[in-house]
Order: C-alpha cells, then sequence, then structure tokens
C-alpha cells in the first residue's frame, strides 16, 4: 500500500459484495430511481460502488494485490446511457523490465465501469516509465480530466464525455504553459476546471471549452484539495492538510472567456461579475480534528458529506458544528481512498449492481500484443529494430487494416504514430495514443527482422466492421 489522496494501491481479487457499517440505515428507494445517488470509492479490493441508503457495498472492477496505483473514481455520463458510469485510472506498479531482465512497460489506463451491466471497458492507455501515475482524477457532466506526467512537467488532459470516444485533449503542457494539479470539476456540463498551479500554489478555473485560466471564486491556500462541489454549484466541501474538510459557499458559474493568445500560452481574463452564492450555509470546518481526508463527495442535494478518512468512509451532515460526530460508517478497515458520489439516478435499482470481470486481462493483453518478435528481442536486433504503428476506426473498412510492410510509399500516404522499442517490448511514444472503443492498431515490426504485421485492440483485436449482423455496441460505449 502506497498511500496518498491522489493514489492507491490496489490489492486483494474478489468476486463482489461485503462492507462493514456502523449504524441503522433506513431501506432503499428500489422503484426504478436512487434519488440519495451512489457512491463509488476505491479501497484494498479495488473500485467498489456503495448504497448510502443501506450500506451495502459491491466491488465492480477488482483488482489484483499490489498491482496498481489507483486514480480516482469518478462519476461522469457515457454517450448512449441514461445513468452516469464509473471512471477510474490505473498505473501498473508491477516490476518493469529491464535490458537484462523480464518485466512489464508500466502503462497508465483510464477505464470506465458501468456497474449495472457488470462491464468494464479501457478509455485509453499511455506508456508511463517516468511518473506513478495519473493524479487528481475529477469529472462533471462534460469533461473527465486528471493530470499526468512528472516533476516540473505535469499536463492537464480531458476526455469530452458528451461525445464518441475520440482523443483526450491536452488543456495545458509546460513549457509553453503552467503546470497544474486538477483539484475539482464544476458542476454540470461546465467546461471549468479547479486546478492550483505547482509553481505557486495559486488556484484558477481552467476554462477546457474557452481555452483560458479564469480567477477562482475564493482563495484557497497551495495545500488544500481536492474539492468537491454541489450540484448547483453554490456549496464545495475542501480538503485541508490538518483540519479535515472546510465548507464554502461561492459560485461556480463561469466569468466571460476571452480566447486564448496566439502564442499558446492561457490567458486570465478578469470575473465580468463577483462570485456570490446563493447557499444558506456559511463556512465552516467539518470535524476540524481529522487529518487531510484523502477523498471526498457532496450528497446529490448537498446537505450530506462524505469524507474518505483513516481507511473508511465517514458520513457527516454539511450544516453541522464543527466537532459533531460522524452520522455513519462505512467500509471500516477497507482502506478505502478515494470516492464520489453520483446525483440521482433514474430508471435504475440499486439492487442492480453488478461485478465486473476487471481490467487485469486487458493489461496484461496488451503486454503480451507488444512483445518483440523473439528474432528482434536479442541485444544485436533491438537496436535495428522498428516499430511503425498506425490507428484506425474498425467500424469501417480501412486500407490500414491491411497494411503488412512499413514502405516509404506506405508510410508517405499514412503517416505512422510514433512508436519504439522498450527492451523486451515496444510502444507508442505520445501521451495517450491508444483508445478503446473500436480503435485497432495496425503494427509493423522490421528493420531486424522480415516485416511483421499485427493488429491489436486494447478490449479485443477483432474489427468491429467484422462482427455480425446485428452489431453489438462497441465497446466502450462512447
Amino acid at each position: 500500500m502506497k498511500p496518498t489522496w491522489f493514489v492507491l494501491a490496489a490489492a486483494l481479487v474478489v468476486s463482489a459484495c461485503s462492507s462493514s457499517a456502523v449504524g441503522s440505515h433506513s431501506p432503499s428507494p428500489d422503484a426504478g430511481a436512487i434519488p440519495q445517488g451512489l457512491v463509488a470509492y476505491a479501497a484494498d479490493q479495488g473500485i467498489g460502488v456503495l448504497d448510502p441508503a443501506t450500506g451495502k457495498s459491491t466491488i465492480v472492477a477488482p483488482l489484483q494485490p499490489g498491482t496498481y496505483r489507483v486514480g480516482g473514481p469518478v462519476w461522469a455520463p457515457a454517450p448512449g446511457l441514461s445513468y452516469p458510469v464509473i471512471y477510474f485510472t490505473l498505473h501498473d506498479d508491477r516490476t518493469p523490465e529491464r535490458r537484462t531482465t523480464g518485466g512489464v512497460v508500466p502503462y497508465d489506463w483510464l477505464f470506465q465501469v458501468d456497474p449495472f451491466k457488470g462491464a468494464v471497458d479501457p478509455i485509453a492507455a499511455s506508456e508511463d516509465s517516468i511518473s506513478e501515475g495519473p493524479i487528481g482524477l475529477v469529472a462533471n457532466s462534460h469533461y473527465v480530466a486528471l493530470t499526468v506526467g512528472c516533476c516540473s512537467a505535469y499536463e492537464v488532459d480531458a476526455l469530452d464525455v458528451t461525445t464518441p470516444l475520440g482523443a483526450l485533449k491536452t488543456l495545458s503542457k509546460p513549457p509553453s504553459q503552467a503546470a497544474f494539479f486538477t483539484e475539482g470539476a464544476s458542476p454540470g456540463v461546465s467546461g471549468l476546471i479547479a486546478v492550483r498551479e505547482i509553481s505557486t500554489g495559486t488556484w484558477y478555473w481552467l476554462n477546457a471549452d474557452a481555452g483560458v485560466l479564469n480567477p477562482f471564486p475564493v482563495k484557497l491556500g497551495p495545500d488544500d484539495g481536492p474539492v468537491a462541489f454541489s450540484a448547483d454549484g453554490t456549496l464545495a466541501a475542501i480538503a485541508q492538510p490538518d483540519h479535515g474538510a472546510f465548507i464554502q459557499p461561492l459560485n461556480a458559474s463561469p466569468p466571460v472567456a476571452t480566447p486564448s493568445p496566439s502564442g499558446g500560452k492561457l490567458a486570465t481574463p478578469t470575473p465580468s461579475h463577483p462570485a456570490t452564492p446563493s447557499t444558506s450555509i456559511g463556512p465552516h470546518h467539518v470535524n476540524s480534528k481529522l487529518q487531510h481526508p484523502d477523498g471526498l463527495a457532496l450528497s446529490p442535494d448537498a446537505s450530506q458529506l462524505m469524507i474518505a478518512i483513516n481507511g473508511e468512509l465517514e458520513l457527516y451532515k454539511t450544516s453541522v458544528a464543527d466537532g459533531t460526530a460522524p452520522v455513519n460508517k462505512f467500509l471500516s478497515g477497507s482502506n478505502v481512498v478515494g470516492v464520489a458520489w453520483s446525483g440521482r439516478i433514474v430508471g435504475e435499482k440499486a439492487s442492480g449492481i453488478k461485478a465486473s470481470p476487471g481490467p487485469q486481462a486487458m493489461v496484461d493483453g496488451l503486454l503480451d500484443a507488444t512483445k518483440l518478435p523473439a528474432a528482434a528481442d536479442t541485444p544485436q536486433a533491438r537496436p535495428l529494430t522498428q516499430v511503425y504503428l498506425w490507428q484506425f476506426d474498425s467500424s469501417k473498412e480501412s486500407p490500414i487494416s491491411a497494411i503488412t510492410d512499413a514502405t516509404t510509399d506506405v508510410t508517405a500516404k499514412y503517416p505512422p504514430i510514433d512508436a519504439g522499442v522498450v527492451f523486451h517490448h515496444w510502444a507508442p511514444t505520445g501521451t495517450w495514443e491508444l483508445l478503446g472503443g473500436c480503435f485497432r492498431y495496425r503494427i509493423v515490426i522490421t528493420g531486424s527482422i522480415a516485416p511483421t504485421a499485427s493488429t491489436l485492440g486494447l478490449a479485443s483485436n477483432a474489427l468491429c466492421s467484422a462482427r455480425p449482423s446485428p452489431s453489438p455496441s462497441p465497446s466502450p460505449t462512447h
């Protein structure tokens, strides 16, 4: 276990159920709606879902012991679904390969798990040998955003969840732009991502739609965060380094944005109006005796706050005086870190939550598919080995799917993605180059051996266009 408030080393594969809860529970509404929403969490067993009305929990994405650093989870929409799903990140934490020893090529993964279908789908994967994986996973009804990278080179990337699956958008990337930590997301379909600048500790709204920085509506410290917002954007719950959680009224509506200058740096416009909260709840601490929360989330009506602290979940009323005991505790002893609370869910029942097989097979499948051919995996051959990689949409007929050699004519007509040899494997060198869904990748390995071609996908190597009619929905549901 490597505990930080950003990440979690997941452990112990289980197939489903149990939880430990303190206190009494009222029956959960089970008539085609979940008014109080559901709580997603990251714990030793994997990614789970808790019904706060009953205390029942289910592991929906089991993970193997000591295998991953986990980011999230968060709730966000998926195109084609009427309810939100859970997004989370993984970083492969197994022993990396070296020139003379075996091991893994460390990848970052972004996954989506549908707790009502019991299905887990890969969204994107990115080779990452320099960091411990994505941090600060945040989401609203428009974007899932995160920070990736290391040291002073942290970048902010975002996935638009309102459109079919496509490339993640880079919102900020040094050295031409500042380095930020993602700390929260304004509710609804807003493009505002709450970020904290690494060098100064200053907080901003990073506007994913307009490409500008907006002033943050309240002053926060350089060690504060993450932040959870109420559904109407009038209340925030802020994790503090040594005083638990702080409740802060605010107005999360965006100022008028101006376009970014042509130089590529983010502009900082002046707010068009003062940030005036409409909530009747005043600023106050929630149990300031707590240390820094590992995660926090507000209920759909903002009347309750769930805090991941000391390896469990503690539930508080947002209006209580500082020091008031929690209303309830859940999952004691489970090493809970990440937590997120969905909005009201319509059309589904809490009793319909299902466990998925988990992401392990897909992670290992990518490692198997990217092994160098034996003849190319020698000290003499590796310096001569060349890797050519192309992306294509396999739901349509594509000439890329039939490429067998990286001739000059082929590479001129179909420019490949950057990729190269990593000891005993090959890997794409760009960030989030590999996408799920119906995207497939054609690979030609040559130079040290005769041209060898193959096709891979994150979830399946089969082409979507080859599926029998009627075609099942592509995976994932973007």
